[in-house]
């Protein structure tokens, strides 16, 4: 594996670990990977579709480190053939497979073969067969340098981030983005999503990491700002709904209306992603006696 000058977009956050800086600032469909050098091993955690296109990093890797299994993150597991592969045991059946990365996102057909063609084509996905599963609070040692898994589930059974000596901490797809949260996969789960922003607030550290977007946040002030904005979406989101629930509507018609993208946004996962977040959402006003099903299919607020 060649060694790639990475230049100005290798931003160095301490003496192990710095940021390969994603196109756009790591917007989506690329992200903002991270290196970690040990005195015996060196890390790459999510390597990106950026780090393909420039072929390596700037070092040779040891291991690459998956926070969990979407086509983002995994961009460059095939790059690195010689590495060790590793993902929480989780999310791992979608790291060793094709298969089981469908059936994280759980899309119907025909999209399910569209979408198999997309993560090929256009994220280099490669099946790892021999990928190693950790659980939470799992340590690599590289030496002198350690990296703790933190599991914090919600946008995926096995969704993590990780404690890095020096102070940083990756939050991975807790992006902290104007978006908000993404539950919208048949892995997601709202009441956990939720559950890992509050356990991810206390954690203590010089720089927080996200894959997308933000990058790197240096002020704890403004990254408990950024989190509370961030979880403040899901229950605005849910309002909105309980709103258009007034009168009646099934799932498909909440899709259509559109909760987290707008309407000029056009990709293959928009109408599930809305599906899916519609269906835990209504699944959630049921529970708690907010809505009602009032004819098969069909849901409506309950006047309070």
């Amino acid at each position: 594996m060649p060694i790639v000058d990475w230049g100005e977009r290798q931003r160095v956050l301490t003496d192990a670990v710095s940021l390969l800086v994603g196109d756009a600032a790591g917007a989506y469909p690329s992200g903002n990977s991270v290196l970690v050098r040990g005195r015996s091993e060196t890390v790459l955690i999510d390597p990106s579709i950026s780090v393909v296109a420039a072929g390596g990093a700037p070092t040779a890797i040891d291991a690459v480190v998956n926070s969990h299994s979407h086509e983002d993150h995994m961009a460059g597991n095939g790059l690195f053939a010689d590495a060790r592969v590793h993902a929480h045991e989780a999310d791992r059946p979608g790291v060793v497979s094709l298969d089981g990365l469908l059936d994280v996102y759980g899309y119907p057909q025909p999209m399910r073969d569209e979408f198999r063609r997309l993560v090929v084509e256009e994220f280099s996905y490669t099946p790892r067969p021999d990928a190693i599963g950790f659980t939470d609070g799992h340590v690599f040692d590289l030496g002198g340098v350690t990296v703790e898994a933190v599991h914090l589930p919600g946008h995926t059974r096995g969704h993590s981030g990780f404690r890095i000596t020096g102070g940083v901490f990756f939050l991975s797809d807790i992006d902290l983005s104007g978006f908000g949260p993404y539950y919208g996969d048949m892995w997601s789960d709202l009441d956990d999503f939720e559950a890992s922003l509050v356990a991810v607030r206390d954690e203590q550290a010089d720089h927080y990491v996200t894959f997308h977007h933000k990058g790197v946040i240096e002020s704890r002030d403004e990254f408990v700002r950024l989190l509370d904005d961030f979880a403040a979406v899901i229950p605005r989101r849910h309002e909105a709904m309980r709103t258009y629930l007034a009168e009646p509507h099934s799932l498909e018609e909440m899709a259509a209306r559109r909760f987290l993208y707008r309407p000029h946004v056009e990709s293959p996962n928009v109408v599930p992603a809305e599906l899916r977040s519609a269906e835990l959402h209504v699944q959630r006003m049921l529970a708690r006696g907010e809505a009602a099903e009032v004819e098969p299919g069909r849901y409506q607020a309950v006047a309070a």
